[in-house]
């Protein structure tokens, strides 16, 4: 119910949903990050959650080629990037595509990005758009509420999605967003869990789809999401007090104790 969005952690209702949880599945910039990169704490909470048993997944809007990279170096067992479009896993290096794809698709997507540069010609690729397979992103700095607004009616108009974070832009399959992408990766990869036993965890609008309860009930905004509460549809079950990594950190607190779990 809408009346129970935005609860803080450390209630009944946050523990009690907490207590139900066998698979985090967290966005990474801007929920992960402090001011833009990885801390020591961060990895040790990772440690220490892969060691407790809780599994855990990355799903975010970084490329193909980014995400390839830090599954090899960090102690998760999955990442889902391009906001669905695909995944990784330590034991398989190679991409598994969660959409079908065109053999031109990455020269519609071009063709697209091009439609919106005649309205904005300063439009600039993202530096890790050559590294992508399903999406094409551009900078997001600059735009307003109301530009992207126009991109994301320019797309769909077009046949296309839409999205954006605190980093980028993406045009995207229509269909694809994380919570869809996520939703295939439970079932092929974690078949004997359940949606109530997945908490999605995140801070940006391409999180917003992780935030729908009637696809994973359980959801936490780390604060900062705060920012963009008037441009979701959907917003986080609950919130934490403190912003980005620091707000992940405290979430595994809080998930350790309602678990019973060893404490960070």
């Amino acid at each position: 119910m809408v009346e129970n969005r935005l609860q803080p952690l450390a209630t009944p209702l946050g523990r009690q949903a907490l207590a139900q949880i066998r698979l985090v599945a967290t966005d990474m910039d801007g929920t992960l990050t402090q001011n833009g990169g990885f801390n020591d704490a961060l990895l040790v909470i990772l440690e220490k959650l892969r060691q407790s048993g809780m599994s855990v997944l990355i799903t975010t809007g970084r490329s193909a080629g980014w995400v390839s990279g830090l599954l090899h170096y960090l102690p998760v067992g999955l990442v889902i990037a391009e906001n669905g479009g695909l995944y990784f896993t330590k034991t398989n290096p190679y991409p598994t595509f969660l959409q079908p794809l065109a053999d031109n698709h990455r020269q519609l997507l071009l063709q697209q990005f091009e439609r919106l540069r005649q309205k904005y010609p300063q439009l600039k690729e993202s530096s890790d758009n050559a590294f992508r397979l399903t999406d094409w992103t551009f900078e997001v700095t600059g735009l307003s509420l109301d530009d992207l607004q126009w991109m994301t009616d320019s797309c769909h108009d077009n046949g296309w999605g839409f999205t954006y974070s605190t980093v980028q832009c993406h045009i995207k399959p229509l269909p694809q967003d994380k919570a869809s992408g996520l939703t295939q990766v439970v079932a092929q990869q974690f078949p004997g869990l359940t949606h109530p036993q997945v908490l999605t965890v995140g801070d940006s609008p391409n999180d917003e789809s992780m935030f729908d309860p009637a696809q994973f009930p359980h959801s936490v905004g780390v604060a900062n999401v705060r920012h963009y509460l008037d441009a979701l549809a959907h917003h986080p079950a609950f919130i934490t007090q403190a912003e980005e990594g620091k707000g992940f950190q405290e979430l595994v607190v809080a998930l350790f104790d309602a678990a019973n779990l060893h404490s960070v």
